[in-house]
């Protein structure tokens, strides 16, 4: 097993080993277009065999959005019926990848705030899966907090919920198209010493930029 962190401010999938991404994020904040900005990114950019599991199964907006989605990038879909098990819809996507030789699965996830204590232990459920059916396999397994950047200080609340329910490693923040915004990275990356990873800046699947320090105090300060 080979479970082991990115450089700081790039996401690095690993060689011949099986990528998990688990994106967590509360519903609105643009979680379910950034898991298709990935699939692009990864499939049609880089050329990798790219799987997308619908893990947020109880808000039926978000398969079908992700069904639409994979349709586009041309990205392979696991879904189960509505009201299924998250951890056995990613279990299913975990045995579909080891066998069919995947390079990177994007497991969506419920962003039902209002219960903490029935999220953390859905996404201890799927972290568990995640381990247990690849203890024999090189993977690497990677949380991405999806973040509104217009939402300002109520990211940040987020983010730290999202922390102590489920260690982040990265974040994403979606509908950044301007400087007023740029402060929310600043405040994140100074309480909570989260690296963001890329900020999206529009709805289209090429929208989704890699974040740079340099670029951004040079385009934003």
């Amino acid at each position: 097993m080979k479970e082991s962190s990115s450089s700081i401010f790039t996401l690095e999938l690993t060689p011949a080993a099986i990528n998990i991404l688990m994106i967590l994020g509360v519903n609105g904040v643009g979680k379910t277009t950034s898991i298709a900005k990935l699939a692009h990114k990864y499939k049609n950019i880089e050329g990798k065999k790219v799987l997308i599991a619908a893990g947020d199964t109880f808000r039926a907006a978000a398969e079908e959005q992700l069904r639409t989605w994979a349709e586009r990038t041309g990205a392979d879909l696991i879904e189960m019926p509505h009201g299924s098990k998250s951890s056995a819809v990613v279990y299913k996507a975990i045995e579909k990848a080891k066998n069919e030789g995947y390079d990177l699965v994007l497991i969506d996830t419920a962003g039902r705030l209002h219960n903490k204590k029935n999220l953390m232990e859905e996404l201890a459920k799927i972290q568990d899966v995640i381990k247990k059916n690849l203890a024999d396999k090189d993977y690497k397994l990677e949380t991405i907090l999806v973040l509104d950047a217009s939402m300002g200080q109520n990211s940040s609340i987020q983010a730290e919920t999202f922390n102590e329910l489920c260690k982040v490693d990265s974040i994403i923040l979606t509908k950044f198209d301007g400087s007023s915004k740029a402060g929310t990275v600043f405040s994140i990356a100074h309480k909570l010493k989260i690296p963001v990873k890329f900020l999206g800046t529009g709805e289209k699947m090429e929208n989704l930029e890699e974040f740079s320090p340099e670029t951004f105090t040079n385009k934003y300060f």
